[in-house]
């Protein structure tokens, strides 16, 4: 003789579990809200001040930056050299250069480690608008690097100035305070989002940042070995365009003495980072994540 079976309570409404559309004048309990790039950057700013390798590289940038350029005030002060002619945010330019590696690393692993752990899964489901997700990545990241690189810039100029005063250091104009400071932030900002999309393209963290190291240091280190004749305007052109020159030109001075001047590395910079973005966007639209 069986027993009698005790009925399956149900989940919830047929219509529900049928997977049909409610039925007129169905209210849902839980609130449904439009999604907007707000919503997108909320998360990627959660997420940056969450990992430990932010606060690591941002931390490290700041002590190469200030500790490099006391540094080399320090020096400076102690050999008694006369500044008269020299550019008075020029010392700067050791650690905007050396610290550029970690804003770098930073901007790879923005985008890179998330498809290295799987986590872009989660991200594209959340939020199936791909350019939406690469877009607040890039905001976000963009702001950061931005604040911390023009901060720092600021108070290494301010700490320079003060202490090589004594040795005939002009105190910078305005304009050399502007491109000294919120230029620096510009470009290095702008270098970290180029390092963002590239870590977008390639989808591997140690392949972009060798390619973002290489595309730093190369161009000048090549330059450095070509000695024959022929390769004199390659030289020229590699001088004048690599990054360490286009930063120089914002502290006043370019290696070469010739090339870009004023605010064109600025303008380079950004062109290079908007044909990027345009490329890790297109990748992104037809690539499984």
């Amino acid at each position: 003789m069986s027993s009698p079976q005790t009925p399956t309570p149900q989940a919830g409404p047929a219509w529900q579990q049928a997977a049909v559309p409610p039925p007129p004048g169905y209210t849902s309990p839980i609130p449904v809200v439009p999604t907007h790039l707000g919503h997108a950057v909320a998360s990627e700013w959660t997420k940056i001040k969450s990992v430990r390798s932010t606060m690591w590289t941002l931390g490290v940038f700041v002590v190469l930056m200030i500790g490099l350029g006391l540094l080399f005030a320090v020096i400076v002060a102690a050999s008694d050299a006369h500044l008269g002619g020299e550019a008075p945010l020029g010392l700067g330019i050791g650690g905007v250069l050396t610290g550029s590696i970690c804003m770098i690393t930073l901007g790879v692993l923005t985008t890179a480690s998330e498809y290295g752990t799987g986590m872009i899964r989660t991200t594209m489901t959340a939020c199936p608008s791909r350019t939406r997700v690469l877009l607040a990545k890039a905001i976000v990241f963009f702001g950061v690097a931005f604040v911390v690189t023009t901060v720092s810039a600021a108070l290494v100029g301010l700490l320079q100035t003060s202490m090589l005063a004594s040795n005939g250091l002009a105190h910078p104009t305005a304009a050399q305070w502007l491109k000294g400071t919120v230029g620096i932030g510009l470009y290095v900002a702008l270098l970290g989002l180029l390092s963002l999309l590239i870590g977008s393209i390639v989808r591997h963290s140690a392949g972009a940042i060798t390619i973002m190291i290489g595309l730093l240091l190369a161009p000048l280190v090549i330059a450095m070995f070509l000695f024959a004749d022929s390769l004199r305007d390659l030289q020229k052109f590699l001088l004048e365009y690599s990054i360490p020159s286009q930063l120089s030109v914002l502290y006043g001075e370019s290696l070469n003495g010739s090339g870009p001047t004023g605010l064109d590395p600025l303008w380079i910079i950004t062109a290079v980072t908007a044909v990027a973005f345009a490329g890790a966007w297109a990748l992104l639209q037809k690539r499984d994540v």
